[in-house]
């Protein structure tokens, strides 16, 4: 099935925790401390179709996280408590920062009850369109559109193209080939093609990106929580990359000042729309630190490292994988063993890091 997490990936997990392997490796790769990333947080579905699935988990397992976390004597930290480990010699005890990118609107209903009753702090990234109501989810309009569709037709660089997809396994390399592709258009290109879309097979974009979304009173009740960060991810959350620089550097700018006024305090943080290596290069860690911010984080795995080796604007994060439910490979991640090591995009191009980076070599990337 394609949304299963492999069986050697496993068998590597399993190997590393009960070897002993992982913990060996944690005193010399380890650094002092992850950053973890998550996306949504809502009970498990059944569904054959599930081509997000790995950017999901569960109440349940986000409560185990926290409660291994505390056993295993990690702190727990805020994203201002990142920034300044980071910079100085390290510590005896490691940390995990949690943080949650997208804003959808399980964050309040599933993960926040979580969070709260546990006191852990933790970090949310706001792309401000949408709890304006006017972002477009686009990544969730394709989920439901392949999902309910057995017969697809569009229009893919000026041609018109038919798909048959009438069981899972064609659904989920439809879903590949058109999220690829429209993860490499300019966003206004991309806006036109999932609008299309939507209208050819009754898709109601604009309703379904509001119902998916934390809105201002959402975000007002996690603000008034002290342990709680808020950080900002553009205004429409697109693919930096995509974007030329004077449109690029107004997401940033737009997407602070709209934060800033809506909570009526600093927002410091930023986080890298999608994060991965293609989705950002060095300019624009450049336009991040002009518009007043002190880090911003990717979604490129890797540990922090102390003493100012680790980058604040180029934040490595372990984008935790919902498909595999495991505290044992939790466990073996936050020892840093077989994670890349980041490297900063570089100034111009694709956003690539290059080959001797190997950014896919992340083993649940």
């Amino acid at each position: 099935m394609a949304s299963d997490i492999g069986f050697w990936i496993r068998a590597r997990l399993e190997l590393a925790y009960f070897s002993g392997y992982a913990l060996i490796m944690q005193r010399h790769i380890g650094g002092v401390g992850v950053v973890l990333r998550f996306q949504r947080v809502r009970p498990r579905r059944n569904d054959l179709f599930q081509p997000l699935k790995s950017a999901e988990i569960t109440p349940r397992f986000l409560d185990q996280i926290i409660v291994a976390l505390k056993r295993w004597k990690f702190d727990i930290i805020s994203s201002d408590e990142v920034c300044r480990r980071a910079v100085r010699l390290a510590s005896p005890r490691r940390f995990v920062c949690l943080t949650f990118d997208g804003a959808s609107k399980d964050l309040i209903t599933s993960a926040y009850p979580v969070l709260s009753r546990h006191r852990v702090p933790f970090t949310v990234y706001v792309p401000t369109a949408f709890p304006d109501g006017v972002g477009e989810a686009w990544w969730l309009a394709l989920e439901a559109l392949v999902a309910r569709e057995n017969r697809v037709s569009l229009i893919v660089d000026r041609k018109e193209l038919h798909f048959n997809i009438r069981n899972a396994s064609e659904k989920y390399q439809l879903h590949r080939f058109l999220e690829s592709w429209m993860r490499s258009l300019p966003a206004p290109d991309l806006s036109m093609a999932i609008n299309d879309l939507c209208k050819r097979y009754s898709i109601d974009l604009a309703a379904l990106s509001r119902a998916s979304s934390l809105d201002w009173s959402d975000l007002a009740t996690l603000a008034a929580d002290p342990l709680v960060t808020i950080g900002s991810a553009t205004v429409n959350y697109p693919v930096l990359s995509n974007l030329k620089d004077n449109v690029a550097q107004r997401e940033v700018t737009m997407g602070a000042a709209v934060a800033r006024a809506a909570f009526h305090r600093p927002v410091r943080h930023f986080a890298y729309p999608f994060g991965d290596a293609a989705a950002f290069c060095r300019q624009h860690a450049g336009m991040v630190e002009e518009a007043g911010f002190v880090s911003a984080a990717s979604a490129i795995p890797g540990v922090i490292e102390a003493a100012g080796r680790t980058s604040l604007y180029a934040l490595p994060r372990i984008s935790w994988d919902g498909r595999l439910r495991s505290l044992r490979a939790l466990r073996v991640m936050l020892s840093g063993t077989m994670l890349p090591r980041p490297l900063m995009p570089p100034s111009t191009g694709t956003g690539n890091l290059g080959p001797e980076a190997r950014p896919d070599t992340g083993l649940l990337s």
